[in-house]
Formats: structure tokens, C-alpha cells, sequence
């Protein structure tokens, strides 16, 4: 294979400036406009997500297992499968029919997993999630991505899932670490694979023209970074700032497609978005557990509620909406 096929095959995130110059015209012509459309759409979701099952404490407990077990079928089809089986069909009934099998699947899953652990474990989909992007963003898909066109998104759900699997039993269920260690940890890694290759389009890993080179050091960089947070964050912190941080990241480089940033030569413009990943970040850290606390949330459950808005309600909603639904009904407007 030739090295113009190999760069073929890689993952739009993974290439360098991953916006063509038609994407980053439209993008600077239709932001922030297309962005406060979209926040019309995800806000309410959100909401929806983050209260809607009877309150917030109610919710976290009946929607938080589901709704993570879901997030690995929406990587599938968001990255693995490019919205099918929705791009069979025309406007809303696409995102309508993707979102219908993702309700389905995190469902399935859940029971799975209660089935395998005997707990609707939230670390355990956390993790299986984690380790799907650390192979579909990090990993550039390799070696499943571009032999074929369906069955690929289905073996790296299946390969995450048993290899999340394993660690999680081999190191949960044997007592060797705590499951909220466990869960901090890959909240710590998710964070990092957002800034590394959401916030910042891969860069620099991007730019290294050999795929083995590029791809083991774009490991160990995010593990690294993984590891030195989990190192120093306590894990009762580590989780609902790394939540932050994931959600700030989608809101800003893939809802409002890194504006301002985008009207910026590239290395200002990457420094602009870390800065308002950070001051986003910042905020919901600061206000999410003040809500928790102005609902009536309990106090025990006051870092795991906000953890869930951020991960499982504002995460999701915002790649449903973007990378699944294609920022309908918004995009009709």
C-alpha cells in the first residue's frame, strides 16, 4: 500500500487541519450563528438527560447506566459507520432512526452488562467507551478501519467491549482497585483524547508521516497525560472536572466549530481554543454542583450528578446533534 493510500484511509480527526477549506469556510461563515442554533437543540436534550426521569437523583440512577452503555454505538455510527443505517433516510428521519438504535443498543448493553457483573456498572461502559475513542481517535481505527464498510464499527465495539471487559473484572471485581479509581482514571483519559485530537485535530501526532511512529507516540502521549493527572487529581475531583473539560471541548471545537479560533492563523487559534476549553471548563465546575445543590440533589450524589451532566447529558447531546443528526433540525434553518 502506498503511502498516498495509507494517508486515504486515515480518520478525518487524525489528519492534519482536519477542516477542508470548504468545511473551514462554512465554518467561518455560518459560526457562531450555527452554534447557537445547535445550543437550541442540545440544551433542552440535556435537560432531558440530565432531569428528566423523575428529577435529578432519580435520573442519574435510571438513565446514567443506559445512557453510558449507549455512547460506544454512537462512536460506531458517528465514526465507524458515518451515520448509517440514518443515511438510508431524508431529513429528520435520520437522525430519528440512529438515535432509535442507540436507545436500543445502550439498553441491550446495559443488561448485558448486569447480566456479566451483576451491577448496571457505570465504570465498566465508561471504560468500554474510552477505550472505543482511544481506538477510533488515537488509534486512527487501525488495523479494523478500511476493510470494509459496516463490519469494522462492529468488531472495534466488540473488541473495546471485551477488552474493557477484562480489565474492568481483572481489576474491579478482584478488589485490586476501586471501582471509583477505576472510573477516574478513564475520566482522565477521556479528557485527554478530547484535547488532543477534538480541541486540537490531532495535532501534532498528525503531522508525522509514518503511521507506526505517529501512532505509538500519539499512545503514549495521551496515556502519559492520563497517568500524570491521575497521579496528582484525587479521584472524588478527577471525575466531574474531567466531565467538564470532555463536555467543554465538544461544545467549543465540534458544536461551535473552534470560534473565534477558526478566524486565527493556526497556532493562536489552538491556543485560543485550549483557553476557552479551560474558562468553560472552569465554569461548569463551578456552577453544576451549585444547581445540583439548588435542586435538592443529595449531597453524596452531588459529584456523580454533575459528572453525568456532563458526560452522559451535554456530551451526548452535543455529538447527537453534530455528528449524528447533523445539526438538524438547526441545518433547515
Amino acid at each position: 500500500m502506498s503511502s498516498r493510500q495509507r494517508e486515504g484511509d486515515r480518520p478525518a480527526l487524525a489528519k492534519p487541519d482536519a477542516l477542508t477549506s470548504e468545511a473551514l469556510a462554512g465554518a467561518r461563515r455560518n459560526q457562531p450563528r450555527r452554534g447557537l442554533l445547535g445550543l437550541a437543540v442540545v440544551l433542552p436534550v440535556t435537560v432531558l438527560l440530565a432531569a428528566g426521569a423523575g428529577g435529578p437523583a432519580n435520573t442519574l440512577e435510571v438513565l446514567g447506566p443506559p445512557v453510558t452503555f449507549a455512547l460506544p454505538i454512537v462512536a460506531m455510527i458517528a465514526f465507524w459507520w458515518a451515520d448509517w443505517p440514518g443515511t438510508l433516510l431524508r431529513g429528520g428521519w435520520s437522525g430519528l432512526s440512529d438515535t432509535a438504535l442507540v436507545v436500543a443498543g445502550g439498553a441491550a448493553l446495559t443488561l448485558l452488562g448486569r447480566a456479566v457483573t451483576g451491577t448496571p456498572s457505570v465504570p465498566l461502559a465508561a471504560g468500554i467507551f474510552t477505550l472505543m475513542l482511544q481506538l477510533t481517535l488515537v488509534g486512527e481505527g487501525w488495523p479494523l478501519r478500511g476493510r470494509g464498510t459496516r463490519w469494522p464499527g462492529v468488531a472495534a465495539l466488540a473488541v473495546c467491549w471485551a477488552a474493557g471487559l477484562a480489565v474492568y473484572l481483572g481489576l474491579v471485581r478482584t478488589g485490586a482497585v476501586p471501582a471509583e479509581d477505576y472510573g477516574a482514571w478513564f475520566a482522565g483519559l477521556g479528557a485527554w483524547q478530547m484535547v488532543w485530537y477534538v480541541a486540537l485535530r490531532g495535532w501534532p501526532f498528525a503531522r508525522v508521516r509514518r503511521r507506526a511512529v505517529r501512532l505509538v507516540t500519539a499512545h503514549a502521549t495521551v496515556f502519559a497525560c492520563a497517568w500524570g493527572t491521575y497521579a496528582v487529581v484525587p479521584p472524588d475531583r478527577l471525575v466531574p472536572v474531567a466531565g467538564a473539560a470532555i463536555a467543554s471541548v465538544l461544545v467549543v471545537a465540534m458544536l461551535f466549530e473552534a470560534w473565534p479560533a477558526i478566524r486565527l492563523t493556526p497556532l493562536p487559534g489552538r491556543g485560543l481554543v485550549l483557553v476557552l476549553v479551560a474558562l468553560l471548563t472552569a465554569g461548569l465546575s463551578w456552577v453544576l454542583p451549585r444547581i445540583a445543590h439548588g435542586v435538592g440533589v443529595p449531597d453524596r450524589l452531588v459529584a456523580a450528578w454533575t459528572a453525568h451532566v456532563t458526560l452522559n447529558a451535554l456530551s451526548l447531546a452535543v455529538i447527537l446533534h453534530v455528528a449524528v443528526w447533523r445539526r438538524w433540525p438547526a441545518s433547515a434553518s
